[in-house]
């Protein structure tokens, strides 16, 4: 046998000297194979190193338990948790679970959407890299989909996302009652709808303070450049607030290169908390996102979805907590806390649902 060939089932039956149909009653498990016959397939098995073909064996019994998951990048903390979670949930349902990176491109990802149909998931969950997502799911592809986190331009997809403009706006309201007359706002991106969502929230609610915009892209060294140079410029602006994870690292660091204090040069804020925001000193003002529990909600309406449930497609937003510590209080003696922004509520557009 050539050490590219896979052991196939004929090569089974053939080394244990029965049928293929023997060996497939012994892998399944059947009782009415002898226990010889049960022993020479077994031992083929092992000294073939012969591994069930789950793919084919769904098709022949026309059992799809497969779903995929589609994200824009597997090194994103939130992505990386959000992923973890629907494995484990997948598994206690008996699904099997596909899951592909765009690399933040949205050609990937319709490369990425068409590859994965070929192997006939019962559905999809999908984060997807824009708004425009509906543009690049193949056409012929029948199995439910739900969206999570960004929200797509057309309407008709199941939705389970977060409330992003009340939670920014929440930041924005807070810099503004702290006194601050000016902040820039620091983002990948306003073509994310999330992104739009949290300008939009910030402007809304910034009723004193005065706000710009500045996108940098997502790994773009010209927008890394742009930052530099606007945190060199004087004078700088009195409040910083980054709408997402790797912008605010990047900002962060960068700040720190360039030798600005926070909040005594400078207070800052971010959108998406990761651990480290708890453990620098001051600990860093951020909007916490219900990402387990996002997950949570999108599995259990893909589930339904898959063993038959219809219905209108359904909008589901998640509160956000938004945690308030020593990077944006004036006063260094003010004691940071927590504004709760509400517990397990949504708003829900469509179909009635209830968390299971």
């Amino acid at each position: 046998m050539s050490r590219q060939q896979s052991p196939s089932i004929k090569m089974v039956a053939d080394r244990a000297g029965v049928s293929v149909a023997t060996v497939s009653n012994v892998l399944n498990g059947k009782p009415t194979v002898s226990p010889d016959f049960a022993r020479r397939v077994n031992d083929a098995v092992r000294e073939l190193g012969y591994v069930v073909d789950l793919g084919a064996s769904r098709l022949r019994s026309r059992k799809a338990q497969l779903a995929g998951v589609v994200v824009p990048d597997l090194t994103n903390p939130m992505f990386a948790s959000f992923v973890s979670t629907l494995e484990h949930l997948a598994r206690l349902a008996d699904y099997d679970l596909v899951v592909v990176s765009a690399r933040n491109n949205a050609e990937e990802e319709a490369d990425r959407l068409r590859k994965i149909r070929a192997w006939r998931p019962a559905g999809l969950i999908v984060i997807p890299c824009d708004g425009a997502f509906a543009e690049r799911l193949p056409d012929g592809f029948f199995a439910p989909v739900v969206l999570a986190d960004r929200i797509p331009d057309a309407a008709g997809f199941d939705l389970i996302a977060v409330d992003n403009g009340p939670s920014a706006g929440a930041i924005a309201a807070h810099l503004d009652q702290q006194g601050y007359e000016d902040c820039l706002v620091v983002g990948t991106s306003l073509s994310i709808s999330n992104i739009r969502e949290r300008w939009e929230g910030v402007r809304a609610s910034a009723k004193h303070m005065r706000v710009e915009m500045l996108e940098i892209g997502i790994d773009d060294a010209h927008g890394a450049q742009l930052l530099e140079e606007r945190l060199r410029h004087r004078p700088l602006p009195g409040a910083l607030f980054s709408l997402d994870q790797g912008t605010t690292l990047l900002t962060y660091c960068t700040m720190a290169e360039i030798g600005l204090s926070v909040p005594g040069d400078i207070a800052f804020a971010s959108f998406d908390e990761m651990e480290w925001m708890r453990l620098v000193t001051p600990g860093i003002t951020t909007v916490r996102q219900p990402v387990e529990e996002m997950a949570e909600q999108a599995w259990a309406l893909l589930l339904r979805r898959m063993t038959g449930s219809a219905g209108k497609p359904v909008t589901r937003r998640l509160r956000c907590a938004v945690e308030i510590r020593g990077s944006t209080p004036r006063n260094p003696l003010e004691e940071a806390g927590k504004l709760k922004l509400g517990g397990r509520k949504w708003k829900l557009q469509g179909e009635p649902y209830s968390p299971e």
